[in-house]
């Protein structure tokens, strides 16, 4: 796989330094498209942990789907070419997180319920946003740096 691991790693550390995971992909490859990096973290912060703490779909994803509106995105309601584009490759993404890990949805890819004080705490215990989340956000940057060269 021929990726730029350079922004991978970028990705991870902007994770590592606090930042949820959909800030930390959406603050690593959005300035190439426009938005500077502040701008990205606002934009991509509900979304961590799967929508707020609601653990549905992994905020990697997300940020992951945001930077490839970012490139191949459509303002036209009736460019249809952009938009056949846009959802084939969040699609291509989508497919292969899967294929990495079984699912695109946070609970699933935690076996935690972070939603409840409970399960944020078990998390926090087992360390998993230091152990698993991570892998995750290096994951879909890697698919993402491969769908953007297409």
């Amino acid at each position: 796989m021929d990726i730029n691991s350079s922004s991978v790693e970028r990705a991870v550390a902007i994770f590592e330094s606090g930042f949820n995971c959909s800030q930390s992909i959406c603050a690593t490859y959005g300035p190439r498209y426009g938005l500077d990096k502040e701008t990205c973290l606002r934009i991509a912060s509900p979304f961590g942990a799967g929508l707020g703490y609601q653990q549905e779909i992994c905020g990697a994803v997300t940020g992951s789907c945001m930077v490839i509106g970012l490139k191949h995105g459509y303002s036209d309601a009736a460019d249809a070419l952009s938009k056949g584009t846009t959802y084939g490759l969040v699609g291509e993404l989508v497919k292969q997180f899967k294929s990495r890990h079984g699912s695109i949805i946070c609970r699933d890819l935690l076996g935690v319920d972070i939603a409840t004080d409970e399960g944020l705490k078990k998390a926090r215990e087992m360390n998993i946003f230091r152990t698993l989340c991570p892998r995750y956000v290096r994951d879909a940057a890697e698919i993402l740096e491969e769908i953007l060269k297409e």
